[in-house]
């Protein structure tokens, strides 16, 4: 405490001795020549006086002449209220003003910093989907104008070209719908219907709607063993069931020919499961790790829609997982496969 109060009020203790060491020399010179050598206790006490007076006046002064001007620098930059700016004595410790203006101007650069990450993010938001909406759009409307200028006439290219029509405006929906999703999912205005369900039995009815899916590409959808005894968890069943359908149809998209999906449930701590999709397909390169969760994030960054999707797949995983309080985790290597996990709330058996 002594130590800061003395940093604090420096300046004024320099001035005011400084003024009391020439007075001093003054009074001494004026007693020697008019030889007032008895009055030397007048001389000691008005010394003392002196050191006081300009302590005081100086630090006023000097508290008054920071207050007026930091206060205005405080007040144009709303860097603090003016109440509680008032509420004590600025002192003359330069060295907190100092670090209260670095922090203030650090803060202002991450500020900035972070606006123009978020411009940037904006204008890529709006890039993206605009290239998604514009190529199903596109797509309707030259089967349209086709038909329009005289292809309606036959039976034949009329329902041929109708039904890819439709395709393209179910693509519309798809995207539209996801996009709707993951702004309820980012404001927190998706409410979540929390239950107890067995993870095992979820996952088992994900292989059975995705079966004919795998078949294609002859990918066999399995656990990594046999389960015998339900796993009972904690979380929307509907949300999850989407999550686990997002991950396995992207181990089915970016999988080998003749590969394997393997879903594995393993306790992680007292209260908590984690479940793993894992696969034998093509990887994720590790430069694209850090933003495979961004909405309409692609690897292949060449335009090319090959595999079809919205983009908003894993991003919209994310966003449910993390409403739930949990966390997601993906770890890849190329020509090697992929594995996403994710924790929830373990269960030891249905709820009343």
């Amino acid at each position: 405490m002594a130590k800061e109060l003395r940093k604090s009020y420096k300046f004024a203790l320099r001035s005011s001795s400084y003024i009391s060491a020439i007075l001093l020399l003054f009074s001494l010179a004026l007693f020697y020549y008019l030889s007032l050598w008895d009055y030397w206790p007048v001389l000691v006490i008005s010394i003392f006086l002196v050191f006081g007076v300009c302590f005081l006046v100086i630090q006023y002064r000097v508290e008054k002449f920071i207050y007026v001007r930091i206060k205005k620098i405080y007040d144009d930059v709303s860097f603090l209220e003016s109440t509680s700016f008032a509420s004590g004595p600025i002192t003359t410790d330069m060295a907190t003003l100092n670090e209260e203006i670095e922090k203030f101007a650090k803060d202002k650069r991450i500020e900035i910093d972070t606006l123009k990450i978020r411009e940037e993010y904006r204008k890529d938001f709006l890039g993206n989907v605009s290239h998604e909406l514009k190529t199903p759009l596109f797509t309707v409307q030259g089967y349209i104008l086709t038909l329009l200028e005289g292809a309606m006439e036959d039976k034949k290219v009329r329902k041929k070209y109708l039904q890819r029509a439709n395709k393209g405006v179910e693509r519309l929906i798809y995207i539209v719908k996801d996009l709707d999703l993951i702004t309820k999912l980012e404001v927190g205005d998706l409410s979540l219907d929390m239950d107890t369900f067995d993870i095992v039995e979820l996952i088992q009815s994900v292989f059975d709607l995705l079966e004919m899916k795998a078949a294609k590409k002859n990918i066999s959808l399995t656990f990594d063993m046999d389960y015998v005894n339900p796993i009972y968890v904690r979380g929307d069943r509907e949300k999850i069931q989407q999550v686990i359908t997002n991950l396995v149809v992207n181990s089915i998209k970016y999988g080998h020919p003749d590969g394997t999906t393997e879903v594995s449930v393993e306790n992680l701590i007292k209260n908590k499961v984690i479940v793993r999709i894992t696969d034998n397909g093509e990887g994720i390169p590790e430069i694209h790790l850090p933003r495979i969760f961004e909405r309409f994030y692609r690897i292949d960054q060449s335009g090319s829609r090959k595999e079809g999707g919205s983009g908003l797949g894993l991003a919209i995983v994310k966003h449910i997982i993390e409403a739930h309080g949990e966390k997601i985790y993906v770890e890849s290597a190329e020509d090697v496969g992929s594995e996403f996990s994710f924790t929830l709330e373990k269960e030891s058996k249905p709820r009343e």
